[in-house]
């Protein structure tokens, strides 16, 4: 899952997920919501690979955190180590040497989506084509899905009528 951001930007509803470079807009929040998800299968190109997009917290007036759920993480996470290479000007040889591998294949077959990574690969590989990004982990249900806080009741805090 990855992280996204949308808001209102005069008459329009701007949407982005910036690690996997998909950048979007729409006429209204919904229409928004669904062409980030449209870029970002853009973006993986794999047969049968879905992205979701949801809400996950409110960020002011007009703007939103939003999550990307893929229907296959892998390709997904490949797509993010490609797009993160290409955005930092790097070949497979330079990821190699930054990881200290003396094989670009190992790492080719992560963005490839040929192997799965550990979170902990994951964090690896994605420092060392992108050192300003960081792997989150945190809940998936933001503020819309929460049960309303309550506040406890004390004991003969009521008064009778």
């Amino acid at each position: 899952m990855l992280i996204g951001h949308i808001e209102k930007q005069g008459r329009w509803w701007v949407s982005e997920c910036e690690i996997v470079g998909a950048f979007t807009q729409g006429r209204s929040r919904t229409e928004a919501m669904k062409n980030l998800a449209e870029v970002v299968e853009l973006r993986v190109n794999r047969e049968g690979f879905e992205a979701t997009v949801s809400e996950l917290e409110k960020q002011g007036r007009n703007a939103f955190a939003v999550i990307v759920e893929p229907s296959d993480p892998i390709w997904l996470a490949a797509a993010v180590l490609k797009y993160q290479r290409a955005r930092h000007g790097m070949s497979l040889a330079d990821v190699a040497k930054s990881l200290g591998a003396a094989s670009r294949n190992a790492y080719a077959s992560y963005e490839q989506g040929a192997r799965e990574p550990t979170l902990g690969k994951f964090r690896e590989l994605l420092e060392a084509v992108a050192p300003e990004m960081t792997l989150i982990l945190g809940p998936r249900i933001g503020l819309r899905g929460r049960a309303p806080v309550r506040r406890p009741r004390r004991n003969g805090s009521r008064k009778a009528a």
